[in-house]
């Protein structure tokens, strides 16, 4: 008796969370973050442990450049569920981000959680490809003396080609204009465009060509082909 009155009284509770959490989904799918973070909020009191309500208020918060609310999000969802590939990522990244916004000295404090994150959700999926372009970033851009490695960005780079040849051409042209080999770069850009014939892949290859190589003609050419 006393099961079935607590569920009598649990089920509008529920109800309204199912409702909300369904306008606060197409809140968000319509880009209105604000109205959608406060509905989830709102659902989150109730349910304090729902994944699908934490992903999205840590993905508004990220969306909203709040990289510190969503990490801590991100946190709590890697805590709830540890297999989760994604929110290791997600997590790293928001502090990736955050070290951009901060002074050197305690962004490099941040870099071993950063790294550790980002490994965590390669070992949970080991395709997991958006980590290691995140693990390719930072070794190209840390200073040598606190860990930065090229050797290990075109490692994390040869594991890429292996589950994406696409990523695998992108990656490696990224490292070769990172140190400006720029004539390397266009020859892997151009591998990448040939299989993937994409806008990423596109405009790699066109942003290389008039940024960087200085070749209008190229550019436009590339450009011509693109758009026919």
């Amino acid at each position: 008796m006393k099961n079935f009155l607590f569920l009598f009284l649990l089920m509008p509770i529920l109800i309204w969370s199912q409702s909300n959490f369904e306008k606060a989904e197409k809140l968000f799918h319509a880009k209105k973050y604000d109205e959608a973070k406060s509905l989830f909020e709102e659902i989150l009191k109730i349910k304090p442990s729902d994944s699908k309500t934490l992903e999205y208020l840590g993905d508004i918060a990220t969306l909203q450049k709040a990289w510190v609310i969503g990490a801590e999000y991100y946190n709590k969802l890697k805590e709830l569920k540890p297999t989760e590939a994604d929110y290791f990522y997600k997590y790293g990244g928001c502090l990736a981000m955050r070290a951009m916004e901060v002074n050197k000295f305690k962004a490099l404090g941040m870099v071993d959680d950063m790294k550790q994150a980002f490994e965590k959700a390669i070992i949970l999926n080991p395709k997991h490809i958006p980590a290691r372009w995140a693990l390719i970033e930072i070794y190209l851009q840390l200073p040598g003396i606190v860990g930065g490695s090229e050797s290990k960005a075109i490692s994390y780079s040869n594991e890429l080609a292996r589950i994406s040849p696409v990523d695998g051409y992108l990656s490696k042209g990224r490292i070769d204009e990172y140190f400006k080999r720029f004539t390397s770069a266009e020859k892997n850009y151009l591998k990448a465009n040939e299989i993937g014939k994409s806008k990423v892949t596109f405009q790699k290859l066109y942003n290389l060509y008039l940024n960087k190589l200085k070749d209008a003609k190229k550019a436009q050419e590339l450009k011509r082909k693109f758009d026919s």
